[in-house]
């Protein structure tokens, strides 16, 4: 059965789509993803996310900012053209912004300092943020926690972490983006086991599109790249972790991501 889904978290400025964005886009609303967040990650592509969303005015919308691994290319006016560019009407979050100290392609102290930066655009804009986070949980919610009182709303995307780390998020409101992750049974069980415990009102889907692609999907894309057509696989496990039907997550799912991005 076909269901109406939003995907919370398309990079479809990244070069991997560049080559058949239409086709792209085609399939997955063909898919019943009829509605998608591109992703803003750096300054370079954050212009062409919004060229995107105006280029498909009925299923695409954005978010802006720079990703943990491109904060140590955060200027003193970064925060001057998020401003600016949050003005335009398919903006309709902050990020992808926060602390990846798995990796640290940027040092801490940058991605520290960028990720405050971008709460405090958002926060001064009373817009909601989309949050990136891996190893790096205590400094995560230590930055964050200030800021909660003056954002709207806020996600952390792509979560992959335990059962207490995600008690500490539900307990401070967040919404939480589950993605293929999840379909992995070599490192996606345990999130079997407590996706559960994700109120319908503050759980949303994604497939972070074109990574994380779903490992038990068949067949397999030629490339593996995963894409938004992708998103009812996502669905159906979800689903079937948290003991309901595809139905009915796929109606509370998309009714929290429309409420959280104000879509239509």
């Amino acid at each position: 059965m076909r269901h109406e889904l939003v995907d919370i978290c398309v990079n479809l400025a990244h070069d991997a789509f560049r080559k058949e964005r239409d086709a792209i886009v085609a399939r997955a609303v063909e898919a019943g993803v009829t509605r998608m967040m591109v992703t803003g990650s750096n300054e370079h592509d954050n212009p062409r996310c919004l060229a995107l969303a105006d280029a498909y005015p009925d299923h695409l919308w954005a978010t802006v900012g720079v990703h943990p691994h491109h904060a140590r290319e955060w200027t003193p006016g970064s925060s001057d053209r998020l401003r600016e560019l949050a003005t335009h009407d398919k903006v309709r979050a902050i990020g992808e912004a926060g602390l990846d100290f798995n990796r640290n392609y940027s040092s801490p102290e940058d991605q520290e300092r960028a990720f405050e930066a971008q709460l405090a655009v958002a926060s001064e804009l009373g817009m909601p943020v989309f949050l990136h986070e891996r190893d790096a949980h205590q400094r995560f919610l230590q930055i964050l926690s200030p800021y909660l009182e003056h954002l709207p709303r806020a996600v952390v995307h792509c979560f992959t972490g335990d059962a207490h780390e995600l008690e500490r998020y539900l307990e401070m409101g967040l919404h939480v983006g589950i993605t293929g992750w999840i379909c992995d049974d070599r490192r996606g069980l345990h999130l079997r086991e407590i996706v559960g415990r994700i109120p319908s009102d503050r759980l949303m889907l994604e497939t972070d599109a074109p990574y994380l692609l779903p490992r038990d999907l068949r067949p397999r894309p030629h490339g593996r790249r995963n894409e938004p057509a992708f998103l009812p696989h996502v669905l159906n496990t979800v689903a079937a972790a948290r003991g309901r039907s595809p139905d009915l997550l796929a109606a509370e799912t998309t009714r929290t991501a429309c409420y959280f991005y104000g879509l239509p």
